[in-house]
C-alpha cells in the first residue's frame, strides 16, 4: 500500500435510530461527532436510518408480496377474458 492516500481506520459507533441499537465497528468514515461507549473510551459516532437491526428482510418482518409465478399472476389476472362462455 502507498502511505499516505488510505484514509484511517478505527473503531466508529453506528446507532440504528429506527431500532435504538448501537454497534461498534470498524470503518474508514469519517464523522465530526464522538460518543463515550460503554467501555468508557471516546469513539467516532454515526446514525443510520436502516441496518441490519431494522431491515424487515434480516428481522424476518418482511412480507411476502408475490409468491406465485408471473405467469400465474397474469392467468389470475386476465385469464378470465380470453375464455369464451
Amino acid at each position: 500500500m502507498k502511505p499516505g492516500i488510505h484514509p484511517p481506520y478505527r473503531k466508529v459507533v453506528f446507532h440504528d435510530t429506527s431500532a435504538d441499537q448501537y454497534f461498534v465497528v470498524g470503518s474508514t468514515l469519517s464523522t465530526d461527532r464522538t460518543i463515550v461507549w460503554e467501555d468508557g473510551k471516546e469513539y467516532p459516532y454515526f446514525t443510520l436510518d436502516v441496518s441490519s437491526a431494522s431491515h424487515p428482510f434480516c428481522t424476518g418482518k418482511q412480507r411476502i408480496v408475490r409468491s406465485e409465478g408471473r405467469m400465474a399472476n397474469f392467468t389470475r389476472r386476465f385469464g378470465q377474458f380470453g375464455q369464451s362462455k
